[in-house]
């Protein structure tokens, strides 16, 4: 597959959700139908091993298995893929991406090492090395807010200055100042901000997202970011509605019952219907959302976001 750059890295990327049976096994057949439903939603690419790939319960054999179907369906395709090779520690990164490397994806996403956080030179040795191993394959740095260390505006400038081979981050994005410290940041790389917050987002110089409302509905977040450049204030006000449900629904259950962000991804998954099959269970010993919540929350979001579901 094409390696991506700053200027080919955009858009709506769906993610690829772990499917569980209820012993916890991965169901790999309905794997394979997500990225069918995914390539057939017209997004921009897949990736796995995000969060809601949950990546840090797999065995190296899992994600062999996951990573090798990503590739095969992905390259039938022509849908640009990214692996996930995320791992807590950094010799543990070096070995995913060594075996990630031969199945050629359009890039890579790595964490920083995430036990022991690092220090900017340390992330900088890090990621260098990384990019090494990858041999050709650009990188993309996912440090959303739960990240450690969680890097500011110069902090990532330093980075991405030191790692060329880095085209792209994954960040939850902020107000009008946080874009204009970030301004050196986004004329290097491609910056890829919270799902929910695309069309703001996109019009202050990000370039896409990680998409989590396209856990919801990949079709109906494909549509909104072609929205975007066709009519930018129905772009704005879709993502008004879309930030008061998801304020609603996926932050009340942050905040009262501590639901983590990975069982919001699998329920809104769950809720939106586009995959019959897919559960909102986390693997043991993660707490995830009931069948009747996911079932609830997902016939809220057509009486409130149809837009999403036409």
């Amino acid at each position: 597959m094409k390696p991506l750059t700053r200027e080919t890295l955009k858009g709506v990327w769906g993610t690829l959700l772990l499917p569980l049976r209820d012993d916890d096994s991965i169901n790999f057949e309905l794997l394979e139908q997500e990225l069918h439903h995914l390539i057939a939603a017209g997004v921009a690419g897949i990736y796995s091993n995000g969060s809601a790939g949950e990546f840090w319960t797999q065995s190296e054999e899992e994600f062999d298995r996951i990573n090798g179907i990503l590739a095969e369906v992905c390259s039938k395709a022509g849908m640009p893929f990214q692996i996930g090779a995320s791992h807590t520690s950094p010799q543990g990164t070096l070995g995913l991406i060594h075996r990630a490397r031969v199945l050629r994806p359009s890039g890579m996403q790595v964490i920083l090492p995430d036990w022991l956080p690092v220090g900017v030179d340390e992330a900088i040795s890090f990621l260098g090395r990384v990019a090494k191993e990858a041999n050709g394959i650009p990188l993309i740095l996912y440090n959303p807010p739960h990240a450690k260390p969680l890097l500011n505006s110069a902090q990532l400038l330093q980075v991405v200055s030191a790692v060329p081979e880095i085209v792209g981050i994954k960040v939850l994005g902020d107000d009008a100042a946080w874009y204009a410290e970030m301004k050196p940041v986004l004329e290097k790389i491609s910056v890829f901000v919270a799902g929910h917050r695309m069309a703001s987002g996109c019009r202050q110089g990000a370039r896409g997202c990680y998409s989590n409302v396209a856990c919801l509905s990949p079709i109906g977040a494909q549509r909104w970011y072609e929205q975007i450049f066709k009519d930018p204030e129905s772009a704005l006000a879709l993502e008004d509605k879309i930030v008061r449900f998801w304020m609603a629904h996926a932050g009340r259950l942050k905040q009262e019952k501590g639901v983590s962000g990975t069982a919001i991804d699998k329920m809104m998954a769950s809720a939106g219907g586009w995959l019959p099959g897919m559960s909102a269970r986390l693997r043991w010993p993660y707490q995830f959302v009931d069948a009747a919540t996911a079932f609830e929350v997902g016939r809220i979001a057509r009486a409130e976001l149809p837009e999403l579901f036409v």
